[in-house]
């Protein structure tokens, strides 16, 4: 049984590890993953067709706990503690609730102190009792006590007092003063130890298609030796096609990892006669993680080919490998009756509103099968890509879009920035 500490606004955890607020689900996954031994049965909970409308959540089903990520930023939003009894809780180093302390409202007085009166729920039929950050819910012990908690009941009075001995039936740690207008907070600088993450990217494009990006960058720098004195900074950044390795490495820096690419499934569908000439020297990725990019160099080159942004959306292949990439995609949309506009493509968008917007039918998809091994099937079933003013939409079959792969004609190296130039 898991012996935690509660921290109203903050976390639930141990000396080894936390649940923060606010944190990435990349590294509560990875804190799961580490201690698999002690902590076990843990289900990922989604909507497969609207993943936007409803939290992600990892269900801790041994522990009776649930982390509650937001949809859109994916960070952790609200803790809950559903199941009382299979773990044991304390708040200041000392026990409210275990096997020989129960969680009853005397308890949580004596332990937590005075706030305001509680509040009845006759849809769910439970008491709320709320601090800042804080919030217990209290079921009734009898159905036959229910009706004088009703508002309409003794003026409305009856309704402050939560009946003696009722005991917790559920915790929830969470920012703010109000469990349903909370929001999951900003990262703080812990998350950062050096890591880099992207706010936003946008795409850059020229008269034909896209031509780079600019990265609007987070990071945590600090003094010389001096933890205490970190503060967030902000800054951008642009990479183009064309850029060399080590433009990019000066620009970004290192990637989280190189992968060098041992075949190319997509050789097939290129116009090129020599298909099946297997190449010299293979192109290779720098993998950026917390940013959601791929940056593909060619091997004869040495400069960028492709990029690829990730939307990290639950039921794909490549779920929870790379941070949600937010970016904005400028598409050219041809009118009639006008000159072309500019509709914007975002991570939320879905590929019924992009081909709306195009006015136009888009060329049949190539289907993509993703698999660890020839033998193996994916789970969650094939995506499919569509080709579009170079650009290429993986979409999944709820209509959101997976990734984006941009690619392009090589800048020479000599061209001059003139976006540089007006930083």
């Amino acid at each position: 049984m898991l012996d935690l500490e509660v921290v109203p606004e903050r976390s639930l955890g141990n000396e080894q590890w936390e649940f923060n607020l606010a944190f990435p689900l990349q590294m509560k996954v990875a804190i799961l993953q580490k201690h698999c031994r002690i902590i076990k049965n843990v289900q990922v909970l989604y909507s497969e067709q609207s993943p936007l409308s409803h939290d992600l959540i990892l269900n801790l089903t041994q522990d009776g706990i649930k982390l509650l990520f937001d949809a859109f930023n994916q960070r952790l939003k609200v803790i809950e503690v559903y199941d009382l009894t299979k773990v044991k809780l304390k708040y200041c180093g000392v026990h409210f609730n275990s096997q020989a302390i129960a969680p009853t409202i005397e308890q949580i007085d004596q332990s937590f102190g005075a706030t305001h009166p509680g509040v009845y729920n006759s849809a769910e039929q439970l008491f709320h009792l709320n601090f800042r950050g804080l919030s217990f819910s209290f079921q009734l012990d009898s159905w036959a006590e229910t009706p004088k908690y009703e508002p309409n009941f003794a003026h409305g009075l009856a309704s402050l007092q939560i009946p003696h001995g009722a005991t917790v039936k559920r915790m929830y740690i969470y920012n703010g003063n109000s469990l349903q207008d909370t929001k999951a907070p900003l990262m703080p600088l812990s998350c950062f130890l050096g890591n880099v993450y992207a706010e936003n990217i946008d795409v850059l494009r020229d008269g034909t298609g896209p031509s780079g990006l600019r990265l609007r960058l987070l990071t945590a720098g600090c003094g010389p030796g001096v933890l205490a004195d970190a503060k967030m900074r902000v800054f951008e950044r642009y990479v183009y096609f064309g850029d060399s390795c080590q433009d990019v490495l000066s620009t970004l820096g290192s990637p989280h990892k190189v992968f060098y690419k041992s075949e190319d499934k997509m050789k097939i569908h290129s116009p090129s006669p020599h298909k099946q000439v297997p190449s010299k020297c293979n192109d290779y990725f720098f993998n950026y993680f917390t940013l959601g990019v791929d940056i593909l160099f060619d091997a004869n080159t040495h400069k960028v080919k492709k990029f690829v942004l990730h939307t990290n959306y639950p039921g794909h292949y490549n779920f929870n490998i790379y941070h949600r990439c937010d970016f904005k995609i400028p598409l050219a949309i041809k009118r009639d009756s006008a000159d072309s506009l500019t509709e914007t493509c975002t991570t939320y968008s879905k590929w019924d509103s992009i081909q709306d917007l195009l006015g136009h039918p888009v060329e049949k998809p190539v289907v993509l099968h993703r698999s660890s091994s020839p033998n193996n099937t994916n789970p969650f079933g094939s995506t499919f890509c569509f080709g579009l003013q170079r650009m290429i939409f993986e979409v999944m079959q709820n209509n959101h879009i997976a990734s984006v792969t941009l690619y392009g004609p090589a800048r020479p190296c000599s061209q001059l920035r003139t976006s540089d130039l007006s930083q």
